[in-house]
């Protein structure tokens, strides 16, 4: 890593030649395109002018795709054909915006269609035009960004700090591009460290996928990872993203690597899914934290709705404002039959997707589908402040439809809150670092499977809850007396009596108010002769008095006006009789329903008997609306009492305290 500061420092004070015609949140536009193409001028640089006398023999030949020839000169699955290097654009400063267009247009179909992601084209021409284009060409020959000198893995530290410094300059968030290599490490020891044997076999070929790879951080540690583990083995990477940028560099990082260019998508995943019938043995993502998925919202509805489960999204859709389960489950619809080898994923989320969404919800009805399915693994939580826009703790899921005998049925939660050394300088948000030591111990933790200070085992089925709605019964006294009037009279069914659906004939409209407001005074008039009975505590009892008032006053009233009427008269009383149906059930009373979480592994009638009835002997529960929910509270498993300190101690502070304050209080009036 001794290049990497070296050089971002390097292409930053290049961009301090772009002051003036652009404005700080516009320098990324010039410098990571010409970072990338300076990468790949340092790669194709020393097969240059053998690519371009092979060309040259190969024009007006037989030959019609010279793809594949040209790249086996080059080593790589890319070229150029135009006669520029940087070097030579150098050269001719007159000309520079027309050769770099040129030498752009030179390279080979597919590389270019990824440089032209940046849309840096349209930037030529502006520099050019500001004399800023030769002078930042010039600075660029003096940087070597072969990767004989500069590695992958560095590479993709310098173009993600520089993104970083880029974003943070323009106030932007910078962690929608990436994630930090440590922790991208530690997620790939945990996604492959159960198949070390199986990825040490000779000629081995896996795939991973990555929905959201950013500048291709993930695919680019796991590809390291497995070469480091068996030189002879092939990872073959696929990755998809919406943003060009980002999108650009990963593949440039591809290409430069010899895997397949067309495996690295442009596009969102969600309404573009670029790999609809691929299945992939690992994946990895890092979505972003608490986005909306509003722009996506009809294709997913639609899709949820028309396909169920066989689409991607059949289990649930969570709120509209964190789309991050939806990554889970678009993940989840690429895993490969068990029968063919099955796939392991890791992916990354804040605490939302743990514990949001009750019983019945999008959110709970995606973890209930993962959990049922035992796929679920294991969930580690990561210490705060590891990222650069956010320091909000986040937790790692291991996910899997091939889980090991002995994790059958289990859930395993890793607490890694502790491992991490702090920064000597903070980076954004992040001040926290996970080194090698810490990754290694996280991750013999997670081998390990047993209980201890920083890890609980638990079966799938205990974070599963049945959501019970106990109702209590109704209860109501009735009475007329002055206030219970004028409830009457404010209700909705009451006041409707005194308004006209008869608009353009106004004679008869004003009929037909007159005739309501004499029914209004017939019925209060009715009413009144129950002012004497008092209060009566039996609903059916006062039902036929009402009933027997409105007769004797000759007054027909609707159905749901004598509803209204009713209820404006009752009002709750714990000592009145119970308010039964027509099948002599006791009615519920909607202000005294409560909802109680009950463990999956507990009987409901022995919860009620031991948590609800000794309170409230008359309740019951609402079988028909009991449903099944599941959630992770992930820290109350690993909450740690703490007493509170000595009242002795806490009134010595205090003292101490106050004798500070009446010492400086006695230096300012001096």
């Amino acid at each position: 890593m001794n290049n990497f500061g070296e050089k971002v420092s390097f292409i930053w004070t290049v961009a301090d030649l772009l002051r003036g015609p652009y404005r700080p949140n516009q320098y990324k536009d010039v410098m990571l395109p010409l970072t990338v193409l300076r990468r790949l001028d340092c790669v194709l640089e020393p097969t240059k002018d053998e690519v371009l006398d092979r060309m040259k023999k190969l024009e007006g030949g037989k030959v019609k795709n010279v793809e594949p020839i040209l790249c086996r000169v080059t080593g790589v699955p890319f070229y150029n054909t135009s006669r520029y290097t940087f070097e030579k654009l150098k050269g001719d400063p007159n000309n520079i915006a027309a050769n770099l267009t040129n030498y752009i247009k030179g390279f080979s179909t597919r590389a270019r269609e990824i440089i032209e992601r940046f849309g840096f084209e349209e930037h030529i021409a502006r520099l050019d035009k500001t004399d800023r284009l030769y002078l930042v060409i010039q600075r660029f020959c003096q940087i070597d960004l072969h990767p004989d000198r500069v590695s992958n893995i560095e590479m993709g530290y310098i173009f993600e700090e520089l993104i970083r410094r880029f974003n943070e300059a323009s106030n932007e968030e910078a962690g929608d591009h990436f994630t930090p290599r440590e922790v991208i490490r530690l997620m790939v020891n945990l996604l492959f460290d159960p198949d070390d044997t199986v990825l040490t076999t000779k000629g081995i070929v896996k795939t991973l996928y990555d929905p959201a790879c950013g500048t291709g951080g993930m695919l680019s540690v796991a590809e390291d990872y497995v070469r480091e583990l068996n030189p002879d083995a092939q990872l073959e990477v696929f990755g998809q993203d919406y943003n060009a940028q980002a999108n650009a560099i990963c593949g440039s990082d591809m290409m430069i690597k010899g895997q397949n260019i067309d495996h690295i998508a442009f596009g969102d995943s969600f309404t573009d899914d670029r790999f609809p019938r691929h299945k992939f043995g690992y994946m990895l993502a890092n979505p972003p934290f608490g986005v909306e998925w509003k722009p996506e919202q009809d294709a997913i509805k639609r899709e949820h709705e028309n396909q169920g489960f066989g689409g991607r999204f059949g289990a649930g859709l969570p709120r509209i404002n964190d789309g991050s389960l939806l990554f889970l489950q678009h993940m989840i619809s690429k895993m490969k039959d068990p029968a063919d080898g099955g796939t392991r994923l890791g992916i990354v989320f804040n605490g939302s997707p743990l514990f949001t969404g009750a019983a019945g919800s999008g959110e709970s009805e995606i973890r209930r589908w993962i959990i049922e399915n035992d796929w679920l693994e294991a969930i580690v939580a990561l210490p705060d402040q590891l990222f650069y826009n956010t320091g909000i703790y986040t937790y790692l899921w291991i996910v899997t439809n091939r889980k090991e005998p002995g994790r059958q049925g289990k859930i395993q939660l890793v607490d890694g809150t502790s491992f991490f050394k702090k920064m000597r300088k903070s980076l954004g948000n992040k001040r926290n670092k996970v080194c090698d030591d810490q990754r290694d111990d996280i991750t013999r933790l997670y081998g390990q499977l047993s209980d201890g200070d920083h890890v609980r085992i638990f079966d799938n089925t205990d974070f599963g809850y049945q959501r019970i709605t106990v109702e209590r019964p109704l209860r109501l006294n009735f009475a007329v007396d002055d206030e219970r009037l004028a409830r009457v009279q404010e209700a909705g069914p009451f006041t409707k009596l005194a308004t006209s659906r008869k608009r353009k004939d106004t004679k008869a409209a004003e009929a037909e108010i007159e005739a309501g407001r004499q029914q209004q005074q017939a019925i209060l008039a009715a009413l009144n002769t129950l002012a004497s009975e008092g209060v009566v505590q039996d609903r059916e009892a006062f039902s036929s008095q009402l009933k027997a008032a409105f007769r004797k006053a000759g007054v027909k009233v609707p159905t749901p006006l004598f509803k209204a009427i009713l209820m404006a008269l009752a009002e709750r009383d714990e000592t009145a009789e119970l308010c039964t149906d027509a099948k002599g059930n006791p009615e519920p009373d909607p202000e005294l329903r409560d909802y109680e979480n009950v463990p999956l592994k507990e009987n409901i009638d022995a919860y009620m008997q031991r948590e609800v009835l000794p309170h409230v002997p008359d309740a019951w529960v609402d079988e028909s609306k009991t449903k099944v929910g599941y959630e992770i509270n992930f820290n109350r498993y690993f909450y740690q009492y703490a007493p509170p300190r000595p009242l002795d101690e806490i009134e010595t502070d205090l003292k101490c305290i106050e004798a500070e304050i009446a010492g400086m209080l006695a230096e300012v009036t001096e």
